[in-house]
């Protein structure tokens, strides 16, 4: 009997996926919610289990675009299992490459899943340039982890004159709905920029005092996403405009704050919402961000928590990013953008001193906010940020972070 494997729905709205990569042949054995396949939608990747366990036939190229509900593959469920297929077998006697730092101590079983990286090792891996049947995975089954493409060191070879070829790579599809969505941003809203800084002495002091007994306490570092994610809430309270949308020749705005963060995956962009962050403590949005950077980084993040969002804040300060114009998350109307922190001379009192300042961008729909609440949004950002214990802890920085 042939099981006919249909494409699930990734959520609401989404009509079809993409076919990013089989992680089967055509003809091999499969076993029942074996990972077979990674598809794009235009939110997210998502990996498509096996449903029954059998010979596979594929029926769909990497790259074709299919319905969500097309038939994908079949599975021979009535098929005998190939002797010693998903069983251990004689190891291989190949030396390990010279790009792998470190071998296993045990031989490796060829299955389905030897020399098949992870997520989060496969974006390693192409941000290095490095094939991954070059490498000899250690994880189980011999998929190669994150820690072996961690410690993976691409080969030096000295390249020629005549060494000038090129890669011809079909986007896809999340990148093209990217693209789509920031062209159509600078298209059809009316975006500003305001910039600022901010002097994050008291941060930097509140985090060095309290950072080893916080992490102790809540499995959790005290960082900086929390001050500014609270800092969001606050001028969001004192400014409802910039937590509106427009929605034709309507304005919505809304009376909770779900903050979308921006954060790198390996298909690119993911902008998981934290939801509901005026409810959340330090503790709380601490531990929210790192859920959600952990998922879309080893591309487990859904539909669902990357839909919703009220306002923005996008962190390009850990690429080394000194100043920057974030372009709007559609149709949310504003967007903060933090950037690195650096030392530098200020004016205190009269002396020049050297503090750790951070340049703050708010890009905003002009249509809906004026500059003078943008700018004064951005200002309750700084000033919140300059002053945590009062403006953000209620001058019990202990209660604050719940020690």
């Amino acid at each position: 009997m042939a099981l006919e494997m249909r494409v699930p729905s990734p959520g609401e709205s989404i009509t079809e996926v993409e076919i990013a990569e089989w992680l089967v042949a055509d003809g091999d054995w499969v076993e029942k919610d074996q990972a077979i396949a990674e598809v794009d939608s235009d939110k997210a990747t998502l990996e498509l289990p096996a449903e029954a366990s059998g010979i596979i036939t594929l029926k769909a190229e990497e790259g074709d675009a299919v319905a969500v509900g097309a038939v994908v593959c079949l599975i021979d469920t009535e098929a005998a299992k190939p002797e010693g297929a998903g069983e251990t077998v004689v190891a291989k006697t190949t030396e390990a490459p010279v790009e792998n730092v470190e071998t296993p101590s045990t031989p490796t079983a060829d299955t389905y899943a030897t020399g098949t990286p992870s997520p989060a090792a496969r974006k390693i891996l192409s941000e290095k340039g490095m094939d991954p049947a070059s490498i000899l995975g250690t994880g189980k089954d011999g998929r190669i982890t994150k820690e072996d493409a961690i410690k993976a060191v691409p080969s030096m070879g000295t390249k020629g004159e005549d060494d000038r070829g090129s890669n011809r790579k079909k986007l896809s599809m999340l990148r093209r709905k990217v693209a789509e969505r920031l062209v159509s941003v600078k298209n059809e809203t009316a975006m500003l920029t305001t910039f600022n800084e901010v002097d994050m002495t008291a941060i930097f002091d509140i985090r060095k005092q309290y950072k080893e007994q916080f992490k102790e306490k809540h499995s959790v570092g005290l960082g900086f996403m929390s001050f500014f994610t609270l800092a969001v809430v606050r001028a969001l309270e004192l400014f409802p405009d910039v937590n509106s949308m427009i929605d034709g020749d309507y304005k919505i705005t809304y009376d909770y704050k779900d903050i979308s963060i921006a954060v790198s995956g390996p298909k690119g962009l993911m902008v998981p919402v934290i939801r509901h962050a005026e409810n959340l403590s330090f503790r709380g949005v601490e531990a929210e961000v790192k859920r959600l950077a952990i998922r879309a980084r080893d591309g487990q993040i859904t539909v669902d928590e990357m839909t919703g969002g009220t306002f923005t804040i996008s962190n390009g300060g850990v690429f080394g990013s000194m100043l920057s114009t974030p372009i709007l998350n559609p149709p949310q109307s504003g967007i903060l953008g933090m950037h690195n922190i650096v030392e530098r001379p200020v004016a205190v009192n009269g002396k020049v001193e050297i503090r750790p300042i951070m340049y703050l961008a708010l890009s905003y729909d002009h249509r809906i906010i004026d500059g003078k609440e943008s700018v004064g949004f951005l200002v309750a950002i700084k000033e919140a940020l300059e002053n945590p214990t009062e403006l953000l802890m209620e001058n019990n920085i202990e209660s604050a972070l719940e020690l």
